[in-house]
């Protein structure tokens, strides 16, 4: 990854080229002159020859100089944003497993349009201001060589072009330039939005209100931009304005010098010209000025994805991952989500050994999920301790603990690939034979080989292509092809109808038979062929033991038993 250590001495390097290049500009504009003026006056041509050869010179040079000045900026920018992306994919991978506080359009904008906005803080501000300054300088200081007063005039303005404008510009365009990126990132979540739900906002009529809000919006994104326009507009014409009378006012001191012989006639056309090649180092500074408080709301959008806290707390030294990583054991185990007061969990204890399943029942927002993420090293215990083969979970490397504890969730994202693809997320260099193996115990394999392609059938952006039990079917077989050896199956039969969740749930724990399982759900049916049953509420365990044990006895899951069979009567 480059580092700002690594970065600043290219964008030095650029500044200093930057400077040469504008220079070469500069005295080739003043050199012509005097070469054009000299000439005039008919002098042997080997007078003009030193002339001649420094204009060839610095108009080759104002071209290379300019030319390796982008080479050299382009390629620090380009490396360090790709640096700045890579560590805000390397944030979100730690934060977005235990759900983010962004939602996906405005996170959509700060990865793209926030950090190209950054590029610009660096090539359209920083450097040109950079250059600009350490030109300006030079400049009136070799312009006040030849006539003091002509240098004064000049500093003048170059102050009021590089300095007063730019403070103008951003009095007056601040507030637009601040809002544009949090605008932006508004738009695109509204639009993402209306994309991803167009059929539901359809079917209940909400859809015109969505595209009159996104109307709204954009309309608001449109007129900051043109109030930011139109100040670089202004921007553009005063420093026009001041290129101009500066030049009319250094002229007339030059004839003035002229006139009383303070300079030769031919210095006039230098003192006339050098005024308007000085411009052009000021001349991008009041929007870059803009561009300033453009990009640094930028960069505030994405410091708050790059700062935001992490769930986690990565242990600088890992210890190894044991050999043998049972048994597995959650101790008193208590757990707040980030923002939030109220304890999602509190007092839990678990333990697995090879083999063993058990089932976590409860009514939504009951904790199960949370035991989930935190087995998973996704979020932090606030008490208690997970431990793997004896080692404390927070002492080992969360991908190690990953590699051990696998998961099936719910939502399990379906790639818009193949099947074959799909599976081999788990297991890139697993043998055809493999793949077949996991779609069977999944219960996937006879639908699969009656496709007209097989394995290489394609299923659609979220698996739009299969059905719901289908896609459930192949997270499952993506899951047991990675071989874990504990597997957490959290809620895997949700959104789908009954039959079809029972049947899924009974063939998932025949799948799952001889391996240590955590099976996350809310619905009963199957549960008597696992080992224990927790019932969890408001984050506790209420009632635990075998099937045939609670299922005789007063209790919560025999209460939600009833409540199962009542709602399965109704729904038939």
């Amino acid at each position: 990854m480059v580092t700002e250590a690594e970065t600043r001495p290219r964008l030095g390097t650029a500044s200093a080229l930057g400077a040469l290049a504008l220079g070469c500009s500069i005295a080739l504009m003043a050199l012509s002159g005097w070469l054009i003026a000299r000439a005039a006056q008919q002098p042997p041509v080997l007078y003009l020859m030193m002339a001649v050869t420094g204009v060839r010179t610095f108009g080759l040079g104002r071209s290379a100089f300019r030319y390796a000045e982008r080479l050299v900026s382009h390629n620090a920018v380009l490396r360090a944003l790709g640096a700045l992306r890579t560590s805000v994919y390397v944030r979100l991978e730690r934060l977005a497993p235990a759900a983010l506080a962004f939602r996906s359009g405005d996170l959509l904008s700060r990865l793209v349009a926030d950090v190209d906005a950054m590029q610009d803080h660096y090539l359209r501000y920083r450097l040109p201001l950079r250059s600009g300054l350490a030109v300006g300088v030079l400049t009136t200081l070799a312009l006040g060589w030849a006539l003091p007063s002509a240098g004064l005039l000049l500093a003048l303005g170059l102050l009021l072009a590089g300095v007063a404008v730019p403070a103008l510009a951003v009095a007056v365009s601040r507030g637009a330039e601040r809002r544009q990126a949090p605008t932006r990132g508004r738009l695109t979540t509204e639009v993402v939005d209306l994309l991803s739900g167009t059929a539901e906002l359809t079917v209940a009529g909400a859809l015109p209100e969505r595209l009159a809000r996104i109307r709204a919006t954009d309309a608001e994104l449109r007129r900051l931009a043109a109030r930011s326009a139109a100040t670089a507009g202004l921007g553009s014409g005063l420093v026009t304005l001041l290129t101009g009378l500066t030049v009319t006012g250094c002229a007339a001191l030059g004839i003035t010098a002229v006139g009383d012989h303070s300079v030769h006639g031919v210095m006039l056309a230098v003192l006339a010209l050098t005024p308007l090649a000085a411009f052009e180092a000021v001349a991008g500074l009041p929007m870059a000025a803009q561009i300033r408080e453009r990009s640094l709301r930028a960069a505030q959008r994405v410091a708050e994805v790059t700062e935001a806290p992490e769930p986690v707390r990565e242990p600088a030294r890992p210890q190894p991952l044991p050999a043998d990583p049972f048994p597995v054991q959650l101790r008193d185990l208590s757990a707040v989500w980030p923002g939030r007061e109220e304890a999602a969990l509190a007092g839990v204890g678990l333990e697995f050994t090879p083999g063993r399943r058990i089932a976590v029942v409860g009514a939504s927002g009951s904790g199960k999920t949370t035991l989930a993420m935190l087995m998973l090293r996704f979020l932090e215990p606030r008490a208690g301790r997970i431990t793997l083969g004896g080692v404390d979970a927070t002492a080992l490397d969360g991908d190690r603990v990953r590699q051990v504890i696998g998961l099936c969730a719910q939502d399990a994202h379906v790639f818009d690939s193949s099947l074959r693809e799909n599976l081999r997320l788990a297991r890139p260099d697993c043998a055809e034979q493999e793949l077949w193996a996991a779609l069977a115990a999944a219960r996937l394999d006879d639908w699969a080989r009656g496709l007209p392609e097989g394995l290489d059938t394609m299923v659609g952006e979220h698996g739009a292509r299969i059905s719901g039990g289908q896609r459930q079917r192949l997270a499952l077989a993506r899951a047991l092809l990675a071989d874990f050896p504990l597997l957490i199956l959290d809620e895997p039969a949700e959104h789908l109808d009954l039959a079809t969740a029972d049947a899924l749930t009974a063939d998932l724990l025949a799948a799952t038979r001889g391996r240590a399982t955590l099976l996350i759900t809310h619905r009963l049916a199957g549960l008597e062929a696992v080992d224990e049953i927790v019932v969890l509420d408001a984050g506790r365990i209420v009632q635990r033991g075998h099937w045939s044990e609670l299922a005789l006895v007063d209790g919560p899951l025999r209460r939600m038993r009833e409540r199962e069979r009542a709602a399965d009567a109704l729904t038939v």
